[in-house]
């Protein structure tokens, strides 16, 4: 059987994890928690763009810098 994520977790390892967190947070709570997951996500992606375009900025300030004082 295909092993997900290369980590030795299956199908019925997923399952039984799905099966424990219905049975700790009930239906009604799954919906909430997903898109907390995804607003977390989101914020995480979005302040790695930053982070790399801060970077690509201050590369092209630098580069810049050089080529005038030649």
């Amino acid at each position: 059987m295909y092993n997900l994520l290369l980590l030795g977790i299956g199908t019925q390892e997923i399952l039984f994890i799905a099966l424990i967190v219905l049975l700790l947070f009930g239906g009604k709570k799954i919906p909430e928690l997903m898109k907390g997951l995804g607003k977390g996500v989101k914020s995480f992606k979005d302040g790695v763009n930053g982070i790399e375009d801060s970077l690509k900025d201050s590369a092209s300030i630098n580069n810049e810098s050089k080529d005038i004082s030649k």
